[in-house]
């Protein structure tokens, strides 16, 4: 095999990206399980500490997800006191999801563990903003 080789996986840019993926969610199960969360109720208290109050059907939207794959976290986040589950009053069918005093208070953590990570990535605030944006413009590619 060459080292140009299109089908070696190191020269794939899936794999780069999954892997990538796999390393940064595995790096922040430690600094999460400090404050009792896992990777995917962090991801749903970031959404809910930049707007409280949302619906289940905003949350998926926002982590490109379904909303049945949500229920299951959001049940356990309820069940640990950081969420309550509120149905809508003029259509039962729509649930929105709140912080309660206990999960608003999770967010000065989160600003902690949202430092660890910028400070193991070891790069630059310009270059961890360009590479993000970088990320999202092929996403967004992606899912046209």
């Amino acid at each position: 095999m060459k080292p140009n080789d299109p089908l070696l996986l190191d020269n794939q840019l899936c794999f780069a990206l999954y892997s990538t993926s796999l390393a940064m969610t595995q790096f922040y199960k430690e600094p999460l399980a400090k404050i009792g969360l896992t990777y995917p109720q962090y991801t749903i208290m970031l959404i809910l500490w930049e707007k409280d109050g949302v619906s289940l059907k905003h949350i998926a939207q926002a982590l490109g997800q379904k909303s049945g794959a949500l229920t299951p976290v959001i049940k356990r986040m309820e069940s640990d006191g950081l969420v309550q589950r509120l149905r809508g009053i003029e259509d039962d069918r729509s649930l929105s999801i709140a912080l309660t005093e206990k999960g608003r208070a999770l967010r000065k953590h989160g600003l902690e563990v949202n430092r660890c990570v910028a400070e193991v990535c070891g790069i630059e605030m310009q270059e961890v903003i360009a590479l993000r944006e970088q990320l999202n413009r092929l996403k967004a590619r992606l899912i046209e």
